[in-house]
């Protein structure tokens, strides 16, 4: 079963944050609780992890903005 990876609200005012990098490639094999992404929100960069284990297939941009909730990728 597939796992969406989303942008998190992190913080109660924020409604959208910029994708700066991906810790890891599309196509990788991720472990649930290895950083996969970094996004800035409110001059701030955050680290998230992978919510499940499988392989990585990338849907988002780095250097755009997404809206919190936004699918950025999955984890097959």
């Amino acid at each position: 079963m597939a796992t969406d990876i989303i942008l998190p609200k992190i913080g109660f005012s924020m409604s959208e944050g910029m994708l700066t990098e991906w810790l890891a490639s599309d196509g990788d094999a991720v472990v649930e609780g290895q950083p996969l992404y970094v996004f800035e929100s409110d001059k701030s960069a955050n680290e998230v992890e992978s919510p499940a284990s499988g392989t990585l297939r990338i849907k988002a941009a780095i250097e755009e903005t997404y809206e919190v909730g936004t699918v950025l990728g999955v984890i097959e």
